[in-house]
């Protein structure tokens, strides 16, 4: 089939890659022409996939990357895979998804699958994609990402697929183009209940990870080990899931697709109360951080203080959302001095990854497989968001 995917970001690319290494021919669109410039130079910008794997899709011409959106005619499978972020005040912005349809809209004249991959609430491939589309009679399903950056157990291959469309033949042909590549495809019955699914999966880790983090803040006022806590509750081998506490949530999932679900119950008459306060939960943890830091390594004024791990997640680059952010931004209001270290991530927010050592502080955000503990020890006070260096103070 020849294949296009529109946007190639860590969604975007793994899927392209995929279908590709599958036998279509691909097409990489992306309206970021610096982008573009790097994946035709066989650059990766995914930890996943090698420089080596993309170079090599591009040799055998299955794979190639655009700019130019007139290249989406023709295709027999159009997948969205856009962003799908918040706004300012924390409500859904589906620009990008409405860019994408307006592109489909505009230079597609030849009837395709298209299939939305990009996460957002139940109804966006129904209202706000297919009703965009007026002109061409396509076929429409939803299935929606589940990319884990990072993840060496669980990829595209042998995480379950799930499938659903407007009509039974999107379905046909979404299962049969999604089957050449993953190993299980799970049709539903309406892209609504796909969509809702997705949705709901990281509303539900999100509602954990709060419990989790509130009960973290009460352990430590009853002057108890809440990490030995949750450790005794994981021995029950029946009716509980271990979650661990930390510095807040990060990623392009857990700390925006609640909002989402959130936004279109308050819509249907019915406020998201829960899914609200585990947000706020959240949200709140690097100010409980810094409160943290303060009682247990004194007043931080003009200190020297380097918060450790600035991705959002162990051995990942990415800065999406992450909550070292919000633990840097409130510890230089308290009048320190505060650098980040981060083996992975060279440059961000206009600064650079600078040395451990020489620090008053250290703050333990992130800690990837590479971080030199010693190095980390030489700080006069360390807290620890991990739980994984012995005798520091933390959550």
């Amino acid at each position: 089939m020849r294949v296009s995917i529109i946007g190639q970001g860590y969604v975007g690319l793994t899927i392209a890659v995929s279908a590709a290494r599958a036998g279509h021919t691909v097409l990489g669109f992306d309206v970021k022409e610096s982008l573009v410039k790097q994946l035709r130079a066989g650059k990766s910008h995914i930890e996943g996939i090698s420089d080596v794997a993309l170079a090599g899709l591009i040799a055998t011409g299955t794979y190639v990357a655009s700019s130019d959106p007139s290249v989406l005619e023709g295709s027999d499978v159009i997948v969205i895979a856009v962003p799908t972020p918040l706004d300012k005040e924390r409500n859904p912005d589906l620009s990008f998804v409405h860019a994408a349809a307006d592109l489909i809209a505009t230079n597609v004249k030849s009837a395709a699958l298209v299939v939305n991959e990009s996460t957002s609430y139940p109804g966006t491939l129904r209202k706000e994609i297919a009703a965009r589309i007026t002109s061409v009679a396509h076929l429409y399903a939803s299935s929606p990402e589940r990319v884990d950056p990072g993840n060496t157990q669980w990829g595209t291959k042998n995480t379950p697929r799930l499938i659903g469309g407007l009509t039974p033949d999107a379905v046909s042909k979404a299962k049969k183009f999604y089957s050449t590549f993953c190993d299980t495809v799970i049709e539903v019955s309406s892209p609504e209940v796909a969509e809702a699914a997705k949705i709901f999966e990281n509303t539900f880790r999100q509602v954990n990870i709060a419990l989790v983090n509130e009960f973290a803040q009460i352990a430590d006022a009853l002057g108890i080990s809440g990490r030995e806590v949750l450790d005794a509750a994981a021995t029950k081998p029946y009716g509980f899931m271990e979650f661990n506490p930390g510095p807040g949530v990060g990623g392009h999932c857990i700390p925006v697709d609640p909002s989402y679900l959130a936004h279109v119950a308050n819509e249907v008459g019915v406020p998201a109360t829960f899914i609200k306060r585990a947000n706020e939960v959240n949200l709140a943890m690097p100010a409980y951080v810094v409160k943290r830091v303060v009682a247990g390594g004194g007043s931080i004024k003009d200190k020297k203080v380097v918060v450790v791990g600035v991705s959002y997640k162990s051995n990942v680059a990415d800065t999406r959302e992450t909550p070292a952010a919000g633990v840097i931004d409130l510890l230089r209001e308290q009048g320190a001095t505060v650098t980040w270290h981060d083996d992975l991530v060279g440059s961000w927010r206009g600064e650079t990854s600078t040395p451990i050592n020489g620090a008053d502080i250290a703050v333990l955000v992130t800690k990837h497989d590479g971080l030199d503990l010693a190095e980390l020890k030489s700080c006069g006070y360390i807290f620890d968001c991990t739980g994984t260096v012995a005798g520091a103070d933390g959550i």
